[in-house]
């Protein structure tokens, strides 16, 4: 089995598991760990520009990786699946959580 069908796989449970655990739509906290670059945190951020989102983010004791935290109203969780999807295709070194 390759990556891709890992990855496809991986995004096929986190479906089931969205739509047996919330009401949609529904709130959703997206979390992201990228080298502290001002860039790449303005390139998450951007995936979620006019959504409404609330962003925060946070610095690691010694400054060399970011958290961001990312509390969105989301319809689906097919919606959530394609932010991860834009966000791991857009944004290089990311680590979703």
């Amino acid at each position: 089995m390759d990556d891709k069908q890992k990855t496809e796989e991986f995004y096929e449970k986190l479906k089931k598991q969205l739509y047996d655990t919330a009401k949609w739509p529904s709130e959703y906290l997206y979390k992201f760990i990228v080298v502290s670059d001002n860039h790449k945190i303005a390139e998450i951020e951007a995936i979620f520009d006019n959504l409404g989102a609330v962003i925060h983010t946070n610095a690691s004791k010694n400054g060399k990786y970011t958290s961001v935290s990312i509390n969105v109203h989301m319809e689906n969780p097919e919606a959530v699946i394609e932010k991860y999807k834009q966000v791991s295709a857009n944004v290089d070194g990311v680590i979703s959580l």
